[in-house]
């Protein structure tokens, strides 16, 4: 018996001792015979391993058993911090019989320290089963921090799912954690394996199948840990893991469901096990959510970004699927930089919309087929400063604002509107001023004829350092070497075109 439980037997030992006063030698035995307190009393010892401790019954009462040295009173209790049950034992310490006051007295204090035995015994097991559910509690809010961190970190793709299948594969000890919709035939997976699992493609693609549509028909989460259990005929047959299912709700539609799968070697899934996977499905089905309010949003914003454009386009049919070019070669330019994805976010919307005040200009000036005056260079140098005052207005565009308000400045600092200089002016407006140059050499217009990639090339170079930033420049002209496709792509006709 550990130290701990010694002490604690001999605590309610020592109070029997003290009740019974000077006429009972007591003592505290195990139900095996064994005496664990107290350790030196070789009398008591002797006394109950001669006793069939294994075959007396446990009445909640002092029995008395005659024996050869006397006769022994019994008292049967539960044993503190699960170490089972045991027997309270006194012998008189003189030769005359107990008198009934004694013999009261003994029963009276075996009783009241059984009574504290059994209280400390349920004391102790609802502590445990306190601790119990308080480390499933920490479990929970631990694995629910881990998906908050991810969700905090990361944009609202799959790989944020990845991410939190990765978590919940190492917080339950799970071979594997799955993510499955069978709508879109969309299975994410993360592995902790303690060991191989034969074919896994095979049995992610089985989830597909019957324990999907057993899930949804249930709509409750499924735990199989025996490999006899019956639903196996029809579930993973031949397949021999524990499997814990959840499903992953949107509204009453249940789209999706969290599995989880362990070798049959692993301790079962429990029911905490269950609580956590429910935490998780709840999660998932959170983040499914957000991503398809995001989705809508961005369907939304793009539509409005269509109408713009083609509010712009209908004004003067000669830029037709020029915003569209422009951001086709500012997004190339964008991942030739390396930019990171908010970067390339705002990249994306900036270079669409980068035109969006021409919406203000004169029909008249905007389609003009010659050289513009004077007056009307000012109407065409307003739009930068327009395009910023209707995109302001749009929270989700805001990052994107500079890239179109600033992508007429020049690298030499006469540009428009505000003369902004070198890398002062933001990054996006470089790229985006890449871009729009390289296109509106190449595409016609209403008093001229689209110039060649060649001859682009020719012209930006001359500007490069003026204009347009060299470094971008030279990063542009790199993509187009190496990728021919993307001027077939955009139409742009070349030298050996014209021969």
């Amino acid at each position: 018996m550990p130290d701990s439980d010694t002490r604690s037997v001999a605590r309610y030992g020592r109070w029997l001792q003290r009740s019974v006063g000077p006429h009972f030698t007591v003592g505290i035995g195990s139900s095996e015979g064994g005496l664990l307190w107290p350790e030196s009393s070789a009398e008591l010892a002797g006394t109950l391993s001669s006793l069939p401790c294994a075959e007396l019954e446990c009445l909640p009462s002092m029995q008395r058993l005659d024996s050869a040295d006397g006769p022994i009173y019994l008292r049967a209790i539960t044993l503190p911090d699960a170490c089972g049950a045991g027997w309270l034992v006194a012998i008189a310490r003189h030769d005359a019989a107990p008198s009934d006051i004694e013999l009261d007295a003994l029963a009276d204090a075996m009783d009241d320290v059984a009574a504290a035995l059994d209280d400390a015994t349920h004391l102790n097991t609802e502590m445990d089963l306190l601790a119990g559910e308080l480390a499933e509690r920490y479990e929970e809010l631990h694995l629910v921090y881990e998906i908050d961190r991810h969700l905090a970190n990361q944009d609202l793709g799959t790989e944020v799912l990845q991410d939190l299948l990765q978590s919940c594969a190492e917080q339950l000890n799970a071979d594997v954690a799955c993510f499955v919709r069978p709508a879109d035939n969309l299975t994410i997976s993360a592995t902790n394996l303690s060991k191989p699992i034969h074919n896994l493609d095979l049995v992610l693609v089985e989830m597909r199948g019957d324990l999907f549509r057993f899930v949804s028909s249930s709509r409750t989460t499924l735990v199989i840990n025996n490999t006899d259990d019956p639903r196996r005929a029809y579930i993973f047959t031949d397949m021999p893991y524990k499997v814990l299912a959840c499903p992953v709700f949107q509204g009453i539609e249940m789209p999706a469901m969290l599995v989880l799968l362990n070798h049959d070697s692993k301790p079962d899934f429990s029911n905490s096990d269950r609580r956590l996977g429910e935490v998780m499905a709840h999660q998932i089905a959170n983040v499914m959510h957000m991503q398809g309010m995001f989705a809508e949003m961005r369907r939304f914003t793009e539509q409005m970004a269509a109408a713009l454009i083609e509010a712009v386009e209908a004004k003067d049919p000669y830029t037709r699927g020029h915003s569209e070019r422009v951001h086709l070669l500012s997004m190339r330019l964008g991942q030739g930089l390396r930019l990171r994805t908010e970067e390339m976010e705002n990249l994306h919307w900036g270079s669409l919309l980068h035109d969006v005040g021409k919406i203000g200009i004169p029909d008249a000036v905007l389609c003009k087929p010659g050289r513009l005056t004077s007056d009307e260079y000012t109407f065409i140098k307003v739009h930068p400063e327009r395009s910023y005052e209707i995109l302001r207005h749009v929270d989700r565009l805001k990052g994107a604002i500079e890239g179109a308000r600033h992508h007429q400045e020049k690298f030499d600092g006469t540009g428009y509107p505000h003369g902004l200089r070198g890398t002062s002016i933001p990054l996006l407006a470089r790229i985006i001023a890449v871009a729009d140059t390289y296109d509106s050499i190449t595409s016609s217009r209403a008093y001229r004829a689209g110039s060649t990639h060649e001859a682009a090339v020719k012209e930006m170079t001359r500007v490069s350092g003026t204009q347009l930033d060299p470094e971008l420049l030279d990063v542009f002209l790199r993509i187009c070497d190496d990728d021919p496709a993307l001027l077939v792509k955009l139409g742009v006709r070349r030298e050996w075109d014209d021969r």
